[in-house]
């Protein structure tokens, strides 16, 4: 080898060491660097009585869902928010206990919401250990530590009427995946089939609750609900669909907002606050919420009038989108703040109280097990 190739190996390595040494400190500091505390995950599955009586058990999830959604969005550290919806009841698969997966566990609550709204009455065989059984066995559950896996299961009859599974092994197999089994009774909790209900929470570790499903939920009318409702159809045009799902999930974001406002102006408001928090998710539909979770979308999902756009020029499109979005979230935020401190006060001055409604159950049993998970309730 020449003298002048020799020369030029050591000057290199000499250029190069530095680099190397400041790699090797980098990769030093990262592997000291302590780990970062995973998120909280709420994974919470529905299982409703669509038997023919039940049809204010159907319009109370359709009334409080948004609330329960709220009071989830308020565990920290931030949490993944998953819904499943379990009928039982109507008639359907004999084999499965006329038991129906109407949705996955999934962030998609508009789609959640969606099912809600096409749920039916009719029938009337109540099997209570299918309808946990199906909940536990054919949702795919997140396993992680810091995850709160919940069941709530609702109805009227007797909780020990199925024979193939009863309802005493479904809970424990519940509870051997560290899933917690709620059981809210739509009666009174004095007459003899509460028994059975309550024997469903305790051994699933979870909340009973005995509540008046035809008129224990209530919904105050308050003077903010109609700013909500303006502020939440704003929120819908920062909102960019792309691929298969985007144009359909966009109409269907629409859709439930006239859903929830046929029910109640105050559920379009719920709703709205729901809409402003963080377990409201859409990185699978939406070109914001896709840039925000480092996801990449190519051009071609992309709606046409973006495709043609240079890299700057999508990025500043999508920064006033985000900016905008903001901007709208905060005030609904406000503004909600104001609406629960004045339901708070309606509710106190008229003598009335959530002790027989759906979502008050819900409610309690996300904060209590939230608790019991290390998950912080605000």
């Amino acid at each position: 080898m020449g003298r002048f190739a020799t020369a030029l190996m050591i000057t290199c390595a000499l250029a190069l060491a530095p680099l190397a040494a400041d790699a090797s400190r980098q990769q030093q500091g990262q592997q000291r660097r302590p780990a970062k505390k995973a998120g909280a995950r709420i994974d919470m599955v529905i299982a409703l009585d669509t038997s023919s009586s039940m049809g204010g058990l159907i319009n109370a999830a359709r009334q409080k869902l948004w609330d329960i959604v709220n009071e989830a969005s308020r565990a920290r550290p931030r949490p993944i928010l998953r819904v499943g919806l379990v009928t039982f009841g109507s008639p359907g698969n004999a084999q499965d206990g006329h038991v129906v997966v109407q949705s996955p566990l999934t962030t998609d609550l508009d789609g959640i919401y969606e099912k809600l709204f096409a749920l039916r009455t009719n029938g009337g065989t109540e099997y209570v250990g299918r309808a946990v059984h199906t909940s536990v066995r054919k949702m795919k559950w997140h396993r992680g530590r810091n995850t709160l896996r919940q069941i709530f299961v609702a109805g009227n009859e007797s909780a020990d009427q199925d024979r193939q599974v009863r309802a005493a092994t479904a809970v424990k197999q519940a509870r051997r995946k560290g899933i917690f089994v709620n059981a809210i009774y739509c009666g009174s909790q004095a007459d003899g089939i509460a028994p059975s209900w309550r024997a469903v929470a305790s051994g699933g570790k979870g909340v009973f609750a005995a509540i008046d499903h035809n008129h224990g939920t209530t919904v105050v009318a308050t003077p903010y609900d109609r700013k909500l409702k303006e502020l939440s159809n704003k929120l819908n045009s920062t909102y960019v669909g792309y691929g298969r799902k985007g144009k359909r999930a966009k109409v269907n974001q629409k859709r439930q907002d006239k859903n929830a406002a046929s029910t109640h102006a105050g559920v379009a408001a719920t709703r709205a606050a729901a809409k402003a928090s963080a377990v409201y998710r859409a990185d699978d539909w939406d070109l914001v919420d896709a840039r925000k979770a480092g996801k990449k979308v190519e051009r071609e999902a992309m709606p046409a009038e973006l495709q043609s756009l240079s890299e700057d020029e999508l990025g500043a499109h999508l920064d006033k989108l985000e900016q905008r979005r903001a901007s709208i979230k905060k005030k609904i935020r406000k503004l909600s703040g104001k609406r629960k401190a004045f339901v708070k006060a309606e509710k106190k001055r008229k003598g009335k109280t959530d002790d027989l409604a759906f979502d008050a159950a819900v409610k309690r049993a996300v904060r209590s097990q939230a608790e019991a998970m290390n998950i912080t309730m605000e």
